[in-house]
């Protein structure tokens, strides 16, 4: 019976360098039938068994082998004083996040700047006061959190919450601007290779964290921190736009133009929309609140 077990354990749980060796050669043998077009000869459904088991296997190991490694890895990342800060502090995770996003918006400012410079095109122009407006919101967003204590001030939060809305109001005209450009000049992005699949799983992880943070931050009750999270979720749908071009760009061949062209505008203007009525929503909200602690007082 033991016995048995043994052999079972064994087949299902073979060692390492016997899992990459039939990896190696299982993905060779796969590409020698197709590329020969052996799909329905004897030789390939061994392949096709041995792919198979091999695929298992793998998997298999991944599960006995990936969770020690991620408790391990857990553990030294939450020992560490500023990781653990990162992942447990809302407000030390904002002054992070606001800081590096800031960075990154002044980079592609003088990146956009720079090829508008040389290549004298108004599509650079457009992005470069797109990322400019970006990072001026979070500019003053830093401002007010390194001068002031998140939680401290409400009135104070509540103002430039607000004066963030409607600079992001301007993101509307800067859009309406890029779509016109893509639909009458037939303009968008374009990725060569892999790097469009590594773009489109970057931009859904963006989106789907800026949602994530949009709902958990809402929450913690504090308008510069959700509305941090809000300029976050307009520029990831606006990264979304750019990975639809680039996708029609792409694989949009059996498409007509018009089709594409009328995507492109129904895409663009439901992100208008959005970033506009989320605009007016903290403007309304905080306008109405910022009323009523004065009457107060």
């Amino acid at each position: 019976m033991n016995e048995r077990k043994n052999i079972r354990r064994k087949f299902l749980f073979p060692p390492v360098w016997l899992i990459l060796l039939l990896t190696v050669f299982s993905a060779a043998a796969l590409i020698a039938v197709f590329m020969n077009k052996w799909e329905t000869s004897p030789a390939a459904y061994a392949v096709y068994v041995l792919a198979f088991y091999t695929l298992s296997v793998f998997c298999l190991a991944c599960w006995k082998t990936f969770p020690g490694y991620f408790r391990s890895i857990k553990g030294k990342v939450y020992g560490n004083y500023y990781a653990s800060r990162y992942l447990t502090d809302p407000v030390f995770k904002t002054h992070v996040s606001l800081y590096t996003s800031l960075a990154v918006n002044l980079l592609y400012v003088a990146v956009n700047a720079v090829s508008a410079a040389v290549y004298s095109t108004a599509w650079f122009e457009i992005f470069a006061v797109y990322y400019a407006i970006m990072a001026v919101m979070r500019f003053l967003l830093l401002r007010y959190v390194n001068h002031n204590v998140i939680g401290q001030s409400r009135l104070g939060e509540l103002k430039r919450s607000r004066l963030c809305a409607y600079i992001l109001m301007l993101v509307n005209l800067i859009l309406t601007g890029a779509v016109l450009m893509m639909v009458t000049f037939d303009r968008g992005f374009t990725y060569r290779g892999i790097l469009i699949y590594v773009m489109a799983m970057y931009t859904f992880y963006i989106t789907g964290s800026a949602i994530r943070d949009l709902i958990r931050y809402r929450k913690l009750g504090s308008p510069v921190m959700s509305v941090s999270k809000i300029i976050k979720f307009a520029q990831a749908l606006v990264s979304m736009l750019f990975l639809e071009t680039a996708m029609f760009a792409r694989f949009g061949g059996a498409m007509a133009p018009e089709h594409q062209r009328l995507m492109i505008m129904l895409t663009g203007g439901g992100i208008a929309v959005t970033v506009v009525v989320m605009a007016v929503y903290v403007i309304f909200r905080n306008t109405k609140e910022i009323r009523k602690m004065k009457q107060t007082d």
